[in-house]
């Protein structure tokens, strides 16, 4: 079996297409998620604080020198993106327990009982009065 008939068989599996569609949601919620945080949460907490702007916190390791920019760690966004993934585990967290619940939900269907002795005569002797014996 050729290489390029094997990536084929692989390629096509169901399996590997779900998980691409679900990569490419992810990347499409990341966004969302880091708009959210960066446009809509993180303002109204730079201004409880004092106007402090978030994405533009940092440590100066260098200064600037000549057309050299400065050496610097922005610690702010880091925050931003913690609170992203906070944001983000929230959200896969919930989405999990409700796809767990509805499988408990599936799994926990009642079985019916077993018919009892008395039932599997009784359904016998129906069956020989319709056969006319």
């Amino acid at each position: 079996m050729s290489i390029a008939k094997e990536f084929k068989e692989f390629a096509v599996k169901g399996n590997v297409v779900d998980m691409a569609v679900g990569i490419i949601i992810g990347a499409a919620f990341a966004k969302i998620v880091s708009s959210f945080v960066g446009d809509v949460i993180m303002p109204p907490i730079g201004a409880m604080l004092g106007g402090v702007d978030f994405s533009q916190l940092s440590i100066v390791v260098k200064e600037a020198v000549g057309t050299k920019p400065p050496v610097l760690i922005s610690y702010g966004k880091f925050i931003q993106t913690i609170i992203d993934f906070i944001i983000i585990a929230a959200a896969v967290f919930a989405a999990i327990k409700g796809i767990n619940s509805l499988k408990k939900k599936e799994a926990a269907a009642p079985v019916p009982p077993a018919p009892t002795r008395e039932e599997i005569l009784l359904g016998e002797i129906r069956d020989l009065l319709k056969s006319g014996r």
